[in-house]
């Protein structure tokens, strides 16, 4: 009886401790949905389970005709489908974009044949990552890099509904995109594709895309939203040689408290499905980590959603990581770690291998049943099985002039003023000297992912929008503006390429030409706007092998500077590329980053003080090649705080730091407080701030919560990011901004791995303010 009583009792108590440790569901469990899942699964067959876990290219599907028009060959696609069962296509024929009707034609057949031979409708994918990108007349926003610029949280989910409503209206049920690899190496060519290097800009910035973009509810997605595929997970930002698809090396701090934290965010919002990472950390290869991919991901979390490689990214394991002898090892390695789905684009060997390693039993039903299940939830939650297909009535505003007003206010606050002296912005009307490669192209402002993967050879496609030239002509009249570039770039070739004009220019002594155009332009004008930056590219192509801009540019800027003409340095680039030795030639500084179709009519709108500067630099702009850094670095590495000044005497010199940008107005901070001034690891703290604009025009300010640890027991980072938010202040007017910060959110990972708050003196600082609290009791996690 005693031994019964002490069974039950431990009983009792293991049940107790599953229920407090069980994780809920990321995604609320749907009963109904879930059966019509299982119902689905238990009617298939081995055949078409491995089908539906195959993504293809349309490329394979078609070829372009006579005319250099691109014919879906229904043959091929009826092999594909009903031989193959494939369960996803993807891409743009060509990667370019295609028509609206061309998407409905397509799509609407796959999804005719999928329905036919298996039952199971398609879900197409396409890159529209900052709009539509692969789909001609919608709506193009600034890149992700200008959002995070914005610290407007609004202004991300308003581009991902809009997104989302044209993807549909072209048919098109799921997109690549949020993008929150964290830009923290600015020699990385996608840099611009994130929000920047914080883990906490980024992470709200997911889930404000992710609920744009499938609305509310993730169990049942309507006809004018889409499903996500976050990425890339994880740690895809921080290769060690700053090249694209190489590895990464981080510690297991950096990798848990930044790196994964907003791809936590995701999961926990909701998106439905996640695309991997192509590269490896710490010598692992995310395809092949069952630890990253299952147990952080899917099992820590409770996350039901789908996992989908990369472009052909199980073929790495063997041909580039050699962590596999031959495809079919990297299959059965990928498959047991926890990919969903792979994208394979050009061959369905895929289903040849795995139909083996099952039969072999190197790969278990179970897991087979497991990835369907999660590809065929992410159907059922986009209601394909019902409305496979979407479009036509109910789409009229796609493209519309109410779509392009809020892609102009996204770009008119994600612009970043970066230096105003005598304040010679906003400018009066004036003879203006435009210069510079970047001055007169459109490709320049719209970046890569647009209209063609590499944003190259598309300018049929972007002739109704203006580029910076055209759009200060709109602004200060023709007849006051000249455009003289003297360096452009060359379009057939390399983005980096640039064709130099020496009738203008003298490269060896950085001297105009007497007599030349450009000299008599830049004698006539009041004023200088040069143009300089990057051409677009993305990916592989984008690699760079001197994070210093071009020489030819740098040159050109000095050249002009002897003129004794006020410059305006306007910078179009991807990523911060060194200007030092140019940058003090100018009076002002205005960084447009990648601002979209509609940013050179913004620019001209800030430029003329018709809109106001608000936006920040969302990541850390170096001053030279051997200081690379961000804002959080640890407290030994003796970085100057850069606090509203430069620090020449700081061992790490920065052009510009995290979170810095003016205005056309003043803003002052006060009565910084905290409702805790000493607080236990389960309280949440109340911090809240005055903010008065002081200036004479109405403004935005983007107000930003910063936490120090001032002793840990490993070295603690000089600042992190908790919190921001942005407000809107007429002249003389006064706002008080309230965060809630969870006490837990101060925590850090400490030696062991494990997530620790420990008891000490902490810092919290919002603009010029700080208060110091203490934490009185420390608390394992």
């Amino acid at each position: 009886m005693k031994k019964s009583f002490l069974t039950i009792l431990l009983a009792c108590v293991t049940m107790l401790m599953v229920a407090q440790t069980r994780v809920e569901p990321a995604i609320p469990r749907d009963a109904a949905l879930e059966a019509k899942v299982e119902q689905t699964l238990a009617r298939m067959t081995l055949d078409e389970k491995i089908g539906q876990m195959l993504e293809l290219n349309l490329d394979v599907m078609g070829s372009y005709d006579a005319r250099r028009v691109w014919q879906l060959n229904e043959t091929m696609l009826d092999t594909l489908i009903s031989k193959w069962k494939v369960g996803s296509i993807l891409n743009a024929p060509g990667t370019r974009a295609a028509t609206v009707e061309q998407w409905q034609k397509w799509i609407r057949l796959i999804q005719e044949k999928s329905m036919k031979y298996i039952g199971i409708p398609d879900v197409y994918g396409l890159d529209h990552n900052h709009g539509v990108t692969y789909t001609q007349g919608g709506t193009l926003f600034p890149q992700p890099i200008n959002l995070g610029a914005s610290f407007n949280t609004a202004l991300a989910r308003e581009m991902a509904e809009i997104t989302a409503y044209e993807s549909r209206a072209a048919n098109c049920p799921w997109v690549y995109n949020p993008v929150v690899d964290l830009s923290r190496d600015p020699r990385w060519p996608r840099v611009w594709e994130s929000f920047g290097e914080d883990a906490i800009v980024n992470a709200k910035m997911v889930v404000a895309e992710i609920k744009g973009y499938q609305g509310d509810d993730p169990n049942h997605i309507d006809r004018f939203h889409v499903g996500t595929s976050t990425k890339h997970y994880f740690a895809y930002g921080a290769p060690w040689t700053g090249k694209d698809r190489t590895p990464a090396y981080l510690s297991p701090q950096m990798l848990r408290e930044k790196y994964f934290e907003p791809f936590r965010q995701a999961a926990l919002a909701g998106t439905l499905t996640m695309m991997v990472n192509s590269g490896s950390v710490n010598g692992v290869p995310l395809h092949a980590s069952y630890e990253y991919l299952t147990k952080w991901l899917k099992e820590d979390l409770n996350w039901d959603g789908m996992l989908v490689t990369d472009w052909a990214d199980i073929n790495n394991l063997f041909q580039r990581e050699h962590v596999a002898k031959d495809k079919k090892d990297a299959i059965r390695i990928a498959v047991n770690a926890g990919i969903d789905m792979s994208m394979d684009p050009y061959s369905v060997e895929f289903c040849i291998l795995l139909k083996e390693l099952v039969e072999e039993g190197k790969v278990s039903q179970s897991r087979i049943d497991d990835a369907v299940r999660r590809i065929l939830r992410v159907k059922y939650r986009l209601g394909l099985f019902d409305q496979p297909n979407t479009g036509g009535a109910g789409y009229e505003k796609f493209g519309c002039e109410e779509f392009a007003q809020k892609s102009l206010h996204a770009a008119e606050e994600s612009i970043v003023l970066l230096k105003n002296e005598g304040n010679l912005l906003p400018l009066e009307s004036s003879k203006i000297l435009v210069t510079g490669p970047n001055a007169n192209s459109m490709r320049c402002l719209h970046g890569g992912w647009s209209y063609t993967w590499q944003g190259s050879m598309a300018s049929d496609l972007t002739e109704r929008y203006n580029t910076i030239y055209e759009a200060l002509c709109n602004k200060y009249g023709q007849q006051n503006v000249t455009l003289e570039q003297a360096v452009t770039y060359n379009e057939r070739g390399a983005y980096f390429q640039e064709t130099f004009d020496n009738a203008q220019l003298s490269t060896h002594n950085a001297q105009l030409i007497e007599g030349s155009r450009l000299q008599k332009a830049a004698e006539a004008c009041d004023v200088i706007i040069a143009c300089i930056g990057e051409n677009s590219y993305t990916e592989t192509p984008g690699n760079l092998t001197d994070l210093w801009l071009s020489e030819n540019q740098r040159n050109l800027v000095k050249a002009l500077a002897k003129t004794g003409k006020p410059i305006i340095l306007v910078l179009n680039e991807g990523r911060p590329r060194l200007i030092a030795d140019i940058e003090p030639l100018a009076r002002a500084v205005v960084h447009v980053l990648i601002p979209g179709n509609y940013g050179a009519d913004a620019l001209a709108n800030l430029l003329s003080g018709e809109a106001n500067f608000s936006a920040k630099l969302p990541y850390t702009y170096p001053k030279e090649i051997n200081s690379l850094n961000t804002y959080d670095y640890k407290v030994s590495e003796e970085v100057g705080t850069m606090e509203g000044a430069y620090n020449y005497d700081a061992k790490v010199n920065l052009q510009w730091p995290f979170g810095y940008g003016l205005s056309y107005t003043t803003f002052a901070y006060s009565n910084l407080r905290v409702d805790k001034p000493r607080f236990k690891a389960g309280d949440v703290l109340t911090v809240s701030v005055d903010v008065k604009n002081t200036g004479q025009r109405a403004g935005k300010e983007a107000v930003l919560l910063y936490s120090s640890d001032l002793v840990a027991s490993i070295v603690p980072d000089n600042r992190r990011l908790r919190d921001f938010t942005k407000i809107s202040l007429q002249p003389g007017e006064q706002q008080t901004v309230t965060f809630q910060l969870p006490a837990r959110e101060l925590a850090f990972v400490g030696a062991d791995g494990r997530w620790i708050l420990e008891e000490g003196d902490f810092r919290l600082k919002v603009g010029t303010e700080t208060v110091n609290l203490v934490c009185t009791e420390t608390m394992v996690y």
